[in-house]
């Protein structure tokens, strides 16, 4: 195989020198964490975060990501529980009303026209129409650092998943169906989302 010194090449911290910052859109596509919280006051609240994904199967723990230390890092603190619910392309125009910069009084779901549902082992609703969501109890907020040690204005949730809510429609022969429930994910910049498109299988060598 051949190998190329023609790339494009650039150091982050100098600046990309392109129109638009390609970070996001080479680490994509990626799900969509919408997160739902309540405060110590009882307040719901929901996010979407798409610095998500799942870091461990046995235990299943799942993380995500905010710029800035916003309702749902500092509600998971404070209650030490959240919520992951799949967001979808029925439920897209929805989840993108709950990425507003509202006040943490408010509530996304009522913002949003959603219904919430119980959880069943923390006290955060859910998404009643999303097809799946993971119920969590928060293990640790991490504030990122950069190579100096400085301290940045991101913030990483991971919590241990404690309980699975799956529609049972989105169920076929014992799988969850990924292509019929419809995840979006974001593809890069702003503006930007993708559905699940072909899937195919490949077996891992042993």
């Amino acid at each position: 195989m051949s190998v190329r010194d023609d790339t494009y090449f650039y150091e982050p911290a100098k600046g990309h020198g392109l129109p638009h910052d390609p970070f996001k859109a080479i680490v994509a596509p990626r799900p969509i964490g919408w997160i739902a919280t309540r405060d110590r006051q009882g307040r719901a609240n929901l996010a979407p975060y798409s610095f998500f994904a799942a870091f461990s199967a046995a235990p299943p723990i799942i993380g995500f990501s905010s710029e800035g230390y916003k309702d749902s890092i500092r509600n998971a603190e404070e209650t030490g529980e959240f919520v992951a619910n799949l967001a979808t392309k029925p439920l897209a125009e929805a989840m993108n009303r709950t990425a507003a910069p509202v006040d943490r009084t408010v509530d996304e779901l009522q913002l949003a026209g959603l219904a919430a549902a119980p959880c069943r082992l923390v006290a955060a609703p859910r998404v009643a129409a999303a097809p799946a969501a993971l119920e969590c109890k928060l293990l640790q907020v991490l504030r990122l650092r950069d190579l100096q040690g400085q301290p940045l204005g991101s913030f990483l949730a991971l919590g241990q998943v404690v309980g699975v809510h799956i529609d049972p429609r989105y169920l076929a022969d014992g799988r969850f169906d990924l292509a019929a429930a419809q995840p979006i994910l974001r593809a890069g910049y702003r503006d930007d989302y993708v559905e699940i498109g072909r899937m195919f299988a490949m077996v891992r060598p042993t």
